[in-house]
């Protein structure tokens, strides 16, 4: 069987229960991938991999089916505290080349805050297999502008979730995933 995935969709949810691990348990539900043996790995986005929708992501998806995933996960049962997970992905514009995906998993950030941070990691990351130089110095925009526009070697994308921890003190947690489908 050939171990490189052919097929990838993202995913996010978010979860609130009195144990943490049944939060987790139904941050996988709303994130619509509970039904999985969830394999954490690495984060090398493969080559000729293509990108699906969520929901036709999780049609391809069986009960009890080993499936990797890239996963950003975060909890808390401290009422109002703010929890974050995204994924970032920074792929070639040629799709035989591999890219890369990051996680991160935070308090206090905002889902737009997460999102841009994650998928500048991802981008930094690539680039440097590229040969382009981003400065870490400069803020995001100005660096996603030399791999959007400038250069035209790369593009990028993210998703992420974040919530509030649930005001009587139950646990929440979100994730983030990039789910591989090996089929």
């Amino acid at each position: 069987m050939d171990f490189v995935p052919k097929r990838m969709f993202f995913t996010k949810g978010v979860g609130y229960h009195k144990n943490q691990l049944q939060s987790f348990e139904l941050a996988l539900r709303s994130a619509g991938i509970e039904k999985c043996n969830i394999v954490s790995i690495s984060s090398i986005f493969p080559p000729d991999c293509q990108i699906l929708s969520r929901e036709a992501g999780m049609d391809a998806l069986r009960p009890g089916q080993i499936t990797p995933v890239v996963l950003a996960r975060e909890s808390t049962n401290e009422p109002n505290r703010l929890v974050a997970a995204a994924i970032g992905l920074a792929r070639p514009k040629d799709k035989r080349l591999h890219g890369y995906l990051s996680e991160l998993h935070a308090f206090g950030q905002t889902v737009k805050k997460i999102a841009d941070f994650a998928e500048d990691l991802a981008a930094t990351m690539l680039a440097s297999t590229l040969g382009i130089e981003l400065d870490p110095d400069v803020d995001w925009d100005e660096r996603k502008m030399v791999y959007k526009v400038g250069q035209r070697q790369f593009v990028s994308s993210s998703i992420a979730q974040s919530a509030r921890g649930h005001k009587d003190g139950l646990w929440t947690t979100v994730v983030a995933c990039a789910v591989m489908l090996l089929e």
